[in-house]
């Protein structure tokens, strides 16, 4: 008789260790009836085939399922799960039921009870994305510019880098050499003829308020003052110190407005162009005006974010840089300009505001400045109505290219640029955006369109008389765009240094060469010293640059006995009324003057009448020449004394 038994396979006691008893089968009851005991090698076979199968199963099981019934007292489950995931049934429950068909494919032949039961399948749940790890280390961003952010330590860097820059400025300005020019000459003995008013109530010999291009009483004073401690070296001292401190306070402009970077640029550029190492060396009025208008523009871009009224601060140094030099008026309306646009972000319509307190602080001085004064002879005969020369548009263009070109070239790459993209690291205090684009336009239109003013100006008085000097105020303006400009061609992380070093060092070059052609003067000391011998205080003199002399010779000369050849009057013996170069003609033939010297090139036309009259005169002698070396060639003065 044949039984049917349990497959082998779902045996597994091997793995229970006893833990749980297995329900004997028909055949081991008989033998353990029979014989008390179970075979063994039936044991063993049955474990030996279930390693077989386990072996031989290609694919993972899936564990059946069975349909859960309540446990009654003293009945078995319905199965249960090994702990190999096998599913082993009970033979008091007479179904094993199948959700997998490969499941219940592969266990039916050895399941008398096996069933399946198909499941409906589960939605398919979208695809979703793993979620990035987070690595152990990100890279900050880095920054479009080296500098981008004005870090102590770049500041530090920026401020040793500006010392280097004005030691350069310093060195290009005291490496010209020479004696007095005409003009420091007259503003100097001016300034003392001044002093000794305001002191003693001296009389002043001339009318300095109604030709001087500045009012006579503020930097010629201080010129005077100066030269009587050290001289003629002081007083060019003087004027160096100015020039470096327009150099300091546009790289402190540019720096609130951009970066350092940006202002480290604008001061190299405009430290070594002609007219900034000229003035640095050069007593007049310009060095000085040049200050103060650096020192208000600052004052403007500082209090941009401050309250409205702080603006006002600003009014004082744009008065004094006027009353120091007219010219400088033409760049008053630039400064109110200026603070509307550096406060219009912060403060909106209320920076309108803030101009109109600017312009009317200003009108306020000089219209006090006139009321005290009342004078304003200077401002029309050498502003606002100088004579028309006979320079041409092309010629005044032309050399105010070759005197500012570069920088000027640099300021509208560094307006252009800013116009496109806002940012490049130069302003680390506004957002990404930065400010608008009307804005920017406006910017750089303003500060790079006021280099324009002098040449323009100049061009419609047809004349270039220092234009040389007046080209480096509308710069000063123009410094802060061209440092944008040389920081944007250097490129982020100084990518191409090559090209900001190449600009600085072409303008350096121009501005050496040119500025040592302008500064040639002819060397007065071998005349002066001739001159020493001859003049008292009681003789008339005529000379081609009386200023000089005079300068010089006031310790034995007073400023009234000198006579220039740029224009005078003269009724002769007979009573007959002369003026111009028959003016100097009448005079020369009655004997009128007792010294004259003259070197043929500043008033050639009267210089022509004058010899005229000296050949075959009785009344003069060649007494003496003074040969020169000027920029232009050699030259002489020729001295004739009265016999």
């Amino acid at each position: 008789m044949t039984d049917r038994r349990t497959p082998t396979w779902a045996d597994d006691s091997e793995l229970s260790d006893g833990e749980y008893e297995r329900p004997p089968v028909y055949g081991q009851q008989q033998d353990q009836q029979q014989y008390g005991h179970v075979d063994e090698s039936r044991q063993r076979y049955q474990q030996q085939s279930l390693r077989q199968y386990a072996q031989q199963a290609q694919t993972p099981r899936v564990q059946p399922t069975h349909p859960p019934q309540e446990q009654q007292a003293g009945a078995y489950q319905a199965g249960y799960f090994t702990e190999t995931g096998s599913w082993r049934f009970d033979i008091h429950d007479r179904t094993s039921s199948y959700t997998d068909q490969q499941a219940y494919d592969t266990y039916a032949p050895y399941d008398p009870y096996a069933s399946y039961t198909a499941l409906e399948p589960e939605p398919v749940a979208e695809p979703v994305a793993p979620e990035p790890e987070n690595p152990g280390y990100t890279l900050p961003p880095v920054q479009e510019s080296a500098w981008s952010l004005d870090t102590r330590r770049s500041r530090l860097l920026g401020r040793w880098v500006l010392l280097c820059v004005l030691l350069i400025q310093a060195g290009l300005s005291l490496r010209l050499r020479g004696t007095a020019f005409q003009d420091e000459a007259l503003y100097i003995a001016a300034g003392h003829y001044e002093v000794g008013n305001i002191l003693h109530g001296t009389p002043v010999p001339g009318d300095f308020e109604g030709y001087f291009s500045g009012y006579p009483k503020l930097y010629p004073v201080l010129a005077a003052m100066v030269d009587s401690v050290a001289g003629l070296s002081g007083v060019r001292l003087v004027s160096l110190a100015f020039m470096l401190g327009a150099t300091v306070l546009l790289y402190a402009t540019t720096c609130r407005m951009f970066n350092v970077r940006a202002a480290l640029g604008a001061a190299a550029l405009f430290s070594v162009i002609q007219s900034t190492s000229f003035l640095g060396n050069f007593a007049t009025f310009d060095a000085a005006a040049i200050f103060l208008l650096a020192l208000s523009m600052w004052i403007v871009v500082r209090t941009g974010r401050a309250n409205i009224f702080l603006v006002v601060l600003a009014a004082p140094p744009a008065f004094l840089a006027f009353g120091t030099k007219y010219a400088s008026g033409l760049y008053l309306p630039t400064l109110v300009v200026l603070a509307v646009l550096t406060a219009y972000r912060h403060r909106g319509m209320l920076a309108l505001a803030r101009g109109v307190l600017l312009g009317a602080a200003m009108v306020a001085l000089l219209g006090v400045a006139y009321v005290l004064t009342g004078s304003l002879g200077g401002i029309s005969q050498t502003t606002t109505d100088r004579p028309k020369g006979t320079d041409t548009a092309q010629t005044i263009l032309q050399h105010s290219a070759e005197w500012g070109g570069l920088m000027f070239l640099a300021a509208l790459g560094g307006s252009i640029a800013y116009a496109i993209r806002p940012n490049m690291g130069e302003m680390p205090w506004l957002d990404k955006q930065g400010p608008g684009r009307w804005r920017r336009i406006s910017l750089g239109v303003l500060l790079t369109g006021t280099a324009l003013l002098a040449p323009a100006y100049q061009i419609h008085l047809q004349t270039e008389i220092s234009l040389f000097k007046h080209v480096g105020f509308g710069l000063l303006f123009a410094g802060p765009m061209a440092g944008l400009g040389m920081s944007r061609l250097v490129g982020p992380h100084f990518r191409h240094p090559q090209l900001g070093i190449m600009l600085y060092v072409l303008t350096l070059v121009f501005g050496m060469v040119q500025s040592q052609y302008a500064y040639s003067f002819p060397d007065s000391r071998e005349m002066t010293a001739i001159l020493r011998t001859m003049v008292d205080r009681k003789g008339s003199y005529l000379a081609e640059e009386h200023e000089v002399p005079a300068y010089y010779l006031r310790d034995r000369t007073d400023y009234k006995q000198w006579q220039s050849t740029f224009g005078m009057d003269y009724k002769d013996k007979k009573g007959k009324q002369y003026s111009g170069p028959d003016a100097y003609r009448a005079a020369v033939r009655d004997g009128k003057f007792d010294i004259i010297v003259l070197r043929g090139t500043i008033t050639p036309e009267v210089d022509q009448a004058v010899m005229d009259a000296l050949r075959g005169n009785p009344h003069y002698r060649l007494a003496a020449v003074a040969p020169f070396m000027a920029s232009r060639g050699p030259g002489e003065y020729r001295i004739w004394v009265k016999r």
